[in-house]
């Protein structure tokens, strides 16, 4: 089997979706103009990882600006704001 500079980059793209599951930030990472071209290099993601711990996520709820000062800095990200609760999450 040969290894070549474009194995590393299906590695890198592979990865970066892994850990961020953010279909945009790997397109940014590769350079992409078109996301359908992005999606070819995620494919061997889900068949590497399906169903494991890194799937699962910490939660949290915050009410005031010091407590989501608090989780972000702690390394959550925030997913939405509703009834006045933001909402964050980490992976596990």
């Amino acid at each position: 089997m040969k290894v070549h500079f474009h194995s590393f980059r299906h590695w890198k793209a592979t990865m970066e979706y892994h850990n961020t599951k953010d279909l945009i930030h790997v397109q940014e990472v590769l350079g992409h103009k078109n996301i359908e071209i992005t999606r070819g290099y995620i494919y061997i993601e889900k068949a590497l990882y399906t169903t494991t711990e890194d799937d699962k996520f910490h939660s949290k709820v915050a009410t005031t600006q010091a407590e989501i000062m608090q989780l972000l800095e702690s390394g959550f990200e925030y997913i939405m704001q509703k009834d006045g609760l933001a909402y964050f999450r980490k992976r596990k």
